[in-house]
């Protein structure tokens, strides 16, 4: 009896304990001012460079592009530019690739490297007859390049950009065949502003080749999602898309993109080497697909406008007198399929 008692006494000693602890705490959670625990002040914040719903940032892009026959009228066969003969083009088709590889990536700066390859061989109807058509079947054309770009935020508001290009733009048969001369620069200055995760523009000014010839031109940066399923992404004058998103792994874009370069093409004058100012306005769908992971699949479908198809007698002219040939190029259907690893 006396050892029940005292299991009893026991058990009544160790629940009350636990009683009394359990009301203590409560009295002091009751005394916190969780108020105090807000965020922390004095953490600055950085603009990031995407908007929501945005197309995927391509690490690497590997694709091949295929156009329609297309007529190339009026190609001097010699220095006196008489009887010129029309060409048609069967096709013109070639593989794509590009790599952009972060090298620091932070909140405060995003710095990446990359290179690019773009290949254009032309099938022609006729047989040849000028160095400078026979370069272009036998060779192609053909843009190797090395870029880098630095994303900087001032701010949670501000944000700037810098990019700067080099790229061997050529038609040759041997690497032997490239010089100095096929080597154009490009560059990029944007300052913008973040007004919101789907609002952010800037503006600057570029150093370009897209057109054929060196253009400085100024720039506007405008990524903007309206809602779930519209918004834009406009850099212009290069590119400038309106987005349908139907999903979060799928989307379609109609708009236009401005491609083009300086091509060093040895030996193919009559009396030389031309220069061609290569210059393409492609209006164009392109729709975004998911497939698994980080891989997606990009397909293209528009028509390429001749801007500029002009072969020069000397570097960086723009005079009716250097021009060996003036490409009045009709205007082909083309398609583009690529696969791609994008950025998480």
């Amino acid at each position: 009896m006396y050892i029940n008692r005292l299991f009893l006494t026991a058990i009544l000693i160790i629940s009350a304990f636990f009683t009394n602890a359990q009301t203590d705490s409560l009295n002091n959670d009751e005394l916190i001012d969780y108020s105090q625990f807000g965020d922390a002040s004095g953490v600055r914040r950085y603009a990031t460079q995407k908007v929501i719903n945005q197309s995927p940032t391509r690490i690497v892009n590997i694709g091949y592009e295929y156009h329609g026959g297309f007529q190339m009228p009026a190609v001097a066969q010699d220095v006196s530019a008489q009887n010129p003969v029309d060409y048609s083009v069967r096709r013109m088709s070639g593989f794509r690739a590009q790599v952009n590889l972060p090298v620091v990536s932070n909140d405060k700066i995003i710095w990446q490297v990359g290179a690019n390859y773009w290949g254009s061989y032309f099938l022609f109807k006729e047989t040849a007859s000028s160095k400078f058509e026979k370069s272009l079947q036998n060779n192609g054309l053909h843009t190797m390049g090395l870029q880098t770009t630095i994303f900087k935020p001032i701010d949670e508001k501000h944000w700037l950009v810098i990019q700067v290009a080099g790229d061997i733009n050529s038609s040759f048969s041997q690497f032997s065949d490239l010089s100095s001369k096929a080597l154009t620069i490009s560059g990029t200055a944007i300052y913008g502003w973040k007004y919101s995760e789907k609002n952010m523009m800037g503006v600057g000014i570029a150093r370009t080749y897209r057109a054929g010839a060196l253009l400085h031109v100024p720039v506007l940066f405008w990524n903007k999602t309206f809602n779930d399923r519209y918004g834009m992404e406009l850099l212009l004058p290069a590119r400038g898309f309106v987005r349908r998103n139907f999903s979060t792994t799928s989307m379609l874009q109609m708009g236009y993109e401005l491609e083009g370069n300086q091509f060093h093409i040895p030996g193919a004058g009559p009396s030389g080497d031309l220069f061609l100012q290569r210059g393409e306005l492609k209006p164009k769908l392109m729709w975004d697909q998911k497939i698994s992971g980080y891989i997606w699949l990009n397909l293209q479908a528009g028509m390429r406008l001749n801007w500029r198809f002009d072969a020069m007698n000397k570097q960086g002219s723009s005079e009716k007198s250097d021009r060996f040939y003036e490409g009045r190029l009709t205007n082909p259907l083309f398609v583009a399929i690529s696969v791609n690893f994008v950025s998480p």
